[in-house]
């Protein structure tokens, strides 16, 4: 399995993505320039966070007309694999791979702070393998992280098991006490119809090292590792 990682003017989460990729999970990884239009065979392609462009227009809007997102968008529609993480995410919805938009959180303010989270879908290949009681503990950093879609397609979303992950506390409890930035529904991921696009707003890839004392975020790349 070759990994790819997406590189923007702006990403600044792309080196945490190929360090947990490549040294802590032992996987070939290589980037991938946003004005490029080769993923040089990669089979999975990561799109990280960061400030895109520096989300002068709207996060993800111009990330989404760069050149090596008509090869993204052309490999997921062959079934291929992505996941955008928080910019990421964002600019999935704006490639329209994952539906639903991802809009200022209700609080107004940029927010930076450990959350935890909950295994929601039993289908995706992200989600299957983890243990459905534990909450991980993950960082967000994001000031558009609230996940919106009509109540048509969040209905599509919950009826076709694609709610990766819900906000909760640290003993598992899905409440809107828990929701960091006012998400439909305390959703932190989706992915798409198909079950081969992934995004989520916290940043896994930034709780997956032993130094860091927390490698909640190591147990979800690692469930991927065993179900791809």
């Amino acid at each position: 399995m070759k990994f790819g990682v997406v590189v923007f003017p702006g990403s600044n989460c792309d080196e945490d993505l190929v360090y947990s990729m490549s040294h802590i999970m032992g996987q070939e990884v290589v980037k991938l320039w946003h004005k490029d239009r080769d993923l040089q065979g990669c089979d999975f392609i990561f799109v990280p966070g960061g400030f895109s462009y520096g989300d002068y227009l709207r996060s993800g809007a111009i990330a989404r007309f760069s050149p090596i997102m008509d090869e993204v968008v052309a490999h997921a529609n062959r079934g291929g694999y992505v996941m955008g993480i928080c910019n990421g995410f964002q600019i999935l919805t704006e490639a329209k791979l994952l539906p639903g938009a991802l809009l200022h959180n209700t609080s107004r303010k940029f927010i930076c702070k450990n959350v935890h989270l909950k295994a929601a879908s039993t289908s995706a290949v992200l989600t299957a393998g983890l243990d459905r009681e534990k909450a991980f503990q993950i960082p967000i950093a994001h000031g558009e992280g609230n996940f919106f879609a009509p109540a048509d397609v969040l209905k599509q979303i919950e009826d076709n098991d694609q709610v990766l992950f819900r906000y909760c506390s640290a003993d598992g409890v899905v409440n809107e006490d828990f929701n960091p930035n006012g998400s439909l529904n305390n959703i932190a991921g989706i992915c798409n119809a198909g079950k081969n696009v992934f995004g989520m707003m916290p940043h896994p890839e930034r709780a997956a090292d032993f130094e860091l004392e927390n490698t909640d975020g190591r147990d979800i790349f690692e469930a991927l590792l065993e179900r791809i």
